[in-house]
């Protein structure tokens, strides 16, 4: 099952306002078919707590203002190591690049297929 065209969108949009905020490591995964509740997750990292929220809120504002999206859920926001942004069809995880290293999450869906984020440059 291929990620629907929105998400592609939403994801892509997700990963240039992470990029204008120097987010690393920027990629996303096709997880619809191994998990069920949503389509893809999206991974972005920094080096400090404060360029975490930093990316988190460019990119909240940017999927608002550009398709009128608004996350259902946000989690991690007081400690700014990992903030969790539940949009339902897609998940978007901003990490402190500790926590990125220790979570590893992209090991966890290395079998999952990539998403391609080029239409993001």
């Amino acid at each position: 099952m291929a990620v629907p065209e929105p998400t592609l969108d939403a994801l892509n949009i997700a990963a240039k306002a992470a990029s204008n905020r120097q987010a690393e490591n920027i990629s996303a995964v096709d997880v619809a078919e191994r998990l069920g509740i949503t389509d893809a997750f999206f991974f972005a990292s920094a080096e400090t707590e404060r360029q975490v929220k930093s990316i988190v809120d460019e990119i909240e504002d940017e999927l608002r203002e550009q398709l009128e999206l608004k996350p259902t859920r946000r989690e991690g926001q007081t400690e700014a190591r990992w903030i969790l942004l539940d949009y339902g069809h897609f998940v978007i995880h901003v990490q402190h690049e500790e926590e990125r290293e220790n979570y590893a999450l992209e090991r966890l869906w290395a079998d999952a297929p990539q998403i391609d984020l080029s239409q993001a440059d």
